[in-house]
């Protein structure tokens, strides 16, 4: 499945969120920066807050998929794609070079947000969390998005896509309440492929933005 842009593909899910979650108190959280365009218009139909989650996948040598990730509040995850032994034997053979490659990543993560505020916890509590991306491959983006929901107590976990391939989906059907997801590839190509226009601003413009919705909606709660 193509489509004409992100901005319509969003408005593509929102159309199928709308029904059930409308009125309803949500929270859209993006995954990426092409995620921010697609969950605009779902946080836009819905009245609700976007905020955005930042990750950076943590590689190891000689290791084609990554062996977890770090967020953007610090916290680490392992790739679900690995094995528990298999992370055994990764960890007792490259801890140093995991844990100077988190600090690394985390550090890249503080550049890219700044001073801005781009996610915070308390306005997800209690709210429909959707997690929104423009394409999910694989199961990384996935487990760090769960990792962070860990302790913020939602009332529903739903996991929106354009498009996703079918591990990440297997996964989605474990982690998540629900999936509202268009098109399921099974040998998903890079996200810009299906979309005929690049509508996915500047990273700055996009944390701007996101600031700027954050500011308004923790304002709106201190009214």
């Amino acid at each position: 499945m193509y489509f004409a842009s992100r901005t319509q593909a969003g408005r593509m899910l929102a159309a199928r969120l709308a029904p059930t979650y409308q009125g309803k108190p949500c929270a859209v959280v993006a995954l990426s920066d092409g995620g921010a365009v697609v969950g605009a218009q779902i946080a836009s139909q819905l009245h609700c807050v976007l905020t955005l989650l930042l990750t950076e996948k943590v590689s190891l040598p000689n290791e084609p998929v990554a062996v977890g990730g770090v967020l953007s509040t610090g916290a680490f995850a392992y790739n679900s794609a690995y094995s528990a032994g298999e992370l055994e034997e990764i960890n007792s053979e490259y801890h140093g070079v995991i844990e100077q490659e988190k600090f690394t990543k985390f550090r890249k993560l503080n550049a890219l947000v700044g001073s801005s505020e781009t996610i915070d916890r308390n306005l997800l509590e209690g709210r429909n969390v959707i997690l929104v991306s423009d394409a999910f491959e694989g199961t990384f983006p996935i487990d760090m998005a769960m990792e962070f929901m860990k302790p913020i107590p939602s009332t529903r976990v739903v996991v929106a896509t354009p498009l996703s391939d079918v591990v990440a989906i297997d996964r989605m059907h474990i982690s998540a309440d629900e999936i509202c997801c268009l098109s399921v590839v099974e040998n998903l190509m890079e996200a810009d492929h299906y979309y005929d226009k690049n509508d996915v601003p500047e990273h700055q413009h996009i944390i701007d933005t996101i600031e700027q919705i954050m500011q308004h909606w923790n304002g709106a709660k201190t009214i």
